[in-house]
């Protein structure tokens, strides 16, 4: 009353029926809007069960953070209070349960695929520390050929000649080079315990992959239509997309535009500008995930040896004058503008074509720019450019 700010401050257990105590409480108190910062997962419990009964907001702490000095659970709380009191915090982006249910299935599917990289590296240190020299004849570890090596090995079997003639394929043309390479002065019963235990932890993470892949095309049915623009675009896969439907789902309209979401995702130059002075333009923080995806469908793109592109070109370009890096992280911006725009509009990728550059009027000045370079080029693979003047069309 009067416009005085007044604060009470009570403390609730972090089990559920303490977070329905908290609930209640808040409604008894007729409290509309409650914020709160996103510290780690601990949040999400909180968040997920006052979100349908209040105007919940997930606020970075970075935005909200306390004068050095003034720290304490209790003074966090009352200041946050006071912010959205005043309207002062920004919510962070919190997409639907099935957007959310997704998101962590495609998390978890990573996170094995992470899992699956370290057994296969684990396995082939054990390889490589028995004496064992296979990785010399074959560089897949795990192909058929190996697989049916390593087995035998650790069922027991020892002689080269037999490891040997269990290759596949065009493997079996080296199989005199495979008796060298398959001739150890010893392999204990511990190493072949701990091969064995590897391969064992290789399967189980494959079986589990499989189980993710199936949930995931369950929760990705909602989103059908979706799917079906974004794999349009060049270089985005149906596991790409499940990423990008995870991270920001199908409805954009919590970005107003997509420079919005591509700052969001952390694909677009910082700005870092004082007294005149440039600073770094690094790239800001952003979804890992959600750039991962991106970062994989831009490499798929420059890599590609497919007809060229629109997206393929724009790389190409960027990374002339630029360099690599540059231009992957321009290629992303690219791909995460054409996804707000799909989404937005609800349609397909419209390819712009590979000349798509040489096709659209240029000012005077880019045109200039562009016959200075050539000129450059050719000076510099030993052509005398100083008799050659512009044609009056140009």
């Amino acid at each position: 009353g009067g416009g005085r700010f007044a604060s009470r401050t009570r403390t609730f257990s972090t089990v559920t029926a303490g977070l329905l105590e908290l609930a209640a409480w808040l409604e008894a108190e007729q409290v509309q809007a409650v914020a709160m910062e996103a510290t780690a997962t601990y949040w999400k419990p909180v968040y997920y069960l006052l979100e349908g009964s209040f105007d919940a907001r997930l606020v970075n702490p970075r935005d909200v953070r306390q004068v050095k000095g003034r720290k304490t659970d209790v003074k966090d709380a009352q200041w946050l209070a006071q912010l959205l009191q005043h309207d002062l915090v920004r919510s962070s982006f919190v997409p639907e349960a099935p957007v959310r249910d997704l998101r962590e299935l495609t998390r978890g599917r990573a996170h094995l695929k992470a899992d699956r990289t370290r057994a296969v590296n684990r396995l082939e240190k054990q390889v490589e520390e028995t004496g064992l020299k296979i990785t010399a004849v074959t560089s897949a570890v795990l192909g058929a050929s190996t697989r049916a090596m390593l087995e035998a090995l650790v069922a027991g079997e020892r002689d080269p000649a037999v490891l040997a003639d269990l290759a596949k394929g065009s493997l079996r043309a080296k199989r005199s080079e495979l008796e060298r390479a398959l001739r150890v002065a010893r392999f204990s019963e511990a190493s072949a315990f701990m091969i064995g235990q590897s391969l064992s932890a290789i399967d189980m993470i494959d079986a589990q992959t499989r189980a993710y892949e199936e949930r995931i095309a369950a929760a990705m049915r909602p989103f059908g239509r979706a799917r079906e623009l974004l794999v349009t675009i060049p270089g985005v896969s149906e596991h790409i997309s499940a990423v990008i439907l995870g991270a920001i789902g199908a409805d954009v309209s919590a970005f107003p535009t997509a420079a919005h979401l591509a700052s969001w995702a952390g694909v677009c130059p910082g700005n870092n500008r004082s007294a005149g002075r440039e600073g770094s333009a690094a790239t800001t923080h952003g979804d890992s995930y959600l750039r991962g995806a991106l970062g994989m469908a831009a490499g798929h793109i420059a890599r590609s040896s497919s007809p060229p592109c629109y997206l393929k070109s724009y790389y190409a370009r960027v990374r002339k004058r630029r360099g690599a890096r540059r231009a992957q992280v321009a290629l992303q911006h690219k791909i995460i503008v054409a996804v707000w725009h799909m989404l937005a509009a609800g349609v397909a990728y419209a390819e712009l074509g590979a000349d798509y550059f040489d096709r659209r009027p240029r000012p005077a000045r880019q045109r200039a720019d562009h016959a200075k370079r050539l000129l450059e080029e050719l000076s510099q693979e030993g052509y005398d450019v100083t008799r050659l003047l512009p044609s009056p069309a140009a």
